[in-house]
């Protein structure tokens, strides 16, 4: 039986060599690059994508990647903007052209329509010196000493290093404009991503939870802890201020130690120094903090430092953040 794994990695070995040798050879163009679509897209433009066969697909997913961290980017068919699609195009863009030998046909005749608009043309090509490149005004170039099939023939390595061009431009671009988490999830509302980067902990914690004097017994926390159907009791100081958390667990390893625990203070077996997470932080640092500290429950302090809700991780399985 013939291992294909050993062509698998050979292809992998190739395709991550070509790619370091370009990010290698990035140099000013690279920067001209980033600063002419900076300017495009504060300037309230956009970026045009423009390719044939599979630099168009490639170029598909740049598009969605600068759109997704705040760059507006759309692709533009070569055939269908001779035929009305060039109208999306405005004053004031930047546009990727996309063809690893610089000479293909069907983006060569859109070319000199394109320069018509007054705006930068990046061109991202295997070949510096190639027709297209001598339109453009960046040259990004991605040559690659051979493609990862034997025969030297399909778009693999190429293709390849054109996708990870295109991360590193919208990476490189996000970094410049200042781009923030919160900035990332206004355009990623929809499920557990869009939740925590959007979501404040006042959104999601319990409003309504257990909490007692510090002066409460172990019984009167488990009655108060039944009836919010919570696993922990948050006690507070007489100026309100946190004191303490008190949990299922404690009682259970407190009542294996003295089965009569129940009229015991809480405050003899209560946690004094609790982990909890501040109201107007994003949901995302409660996640964080539920993971690495393993608990079940997060007590949500306001700025006083006054206990004002409760993380349960039941609630953030129910929300789909975890």
């Amino acid at each position: 039986m013939i291992d294909h794994t050993i062509r698998g990695k050979k292809v992998f070995e190739d395709e991550i060599a070509a790619v370091k040798a370009i990010g290698d050879r990035l140099d000013a163009s690279f920067n001209a690059a980033v600063e002419a679509m900076r300017a495009s897209i504060e300037s309230g433009h956009k970026i045009i994508v423009v390719g044939v066969g599979k630099s168009e697909l490639i170029g598909s997913k740049i598009a969605a990647t600068l759109t997704s961290t705040g760059a507006p980017s759309v692709v533009l068919n070569t055939m269908n903007a001779m035929h009305g699609d060039l109208g999306i195009v405005q004053d004031g863009d930047c546009c990727i052209s996309m063809s690893y030998s610089g000479e293909t046909s069907e983006l060569l005749t859109l070319m000199p329509f394109l320069k018509r608009f007054d705006m930068k043309i990046i061109s991202m090509t295997g070949k510096s010196t190639s027709t297209l490149a001598e339109l453009s005004d960046v040259v990004l170039e991605t040559a690659c000493e051979r493609e990862a099939d034997p025969l030297n023939l399909a778009p693999t390595s190429s293709s390849t290093a054109m996708l990870v061009m295109g991360d590193a431009l919208a990476v490189a671009l996000l970094e410049a404009r200042n781009f923030t988490r919160e900035d990332f999830g206004r355009s990623h509302p929809g499920g557990s991503l869009g939740k925590s980067l959007l979501l404040r902990i006042s959104d999601i914690m319990r409003k309504e939870f257990a909490t007692l004097p510090e002066t409460a017994t172990v019984m009167d926390c488990i009655i108060a802890m039944t009836q919010a159907r919570a696993g922990a009791c948050v006690l507070t100081h007489a100026d309100g201020t946190m004191a303490g958390v008190f949990t299922h667990g404690d009682f259970a390893r407190a009542y294996q130690n003295d089965p009569t625990c129940g009229t015991a203070p809480v405050s003899g077996l209560m946690t004094k120094s609790p982990v909890f997470v501040e109201a107007d932080k994003l949901a995302v640092s409660a996640v964080k903090t539920l993971r690495d500290r393993r608990i079940d429950d997060l007590v949500v302090l306001d700025a006083d430092r006054k206990p004002v809700g409760l993380i349960d991780t039941q609630d953030l399985v129910r929300l789909k953040l975890i």
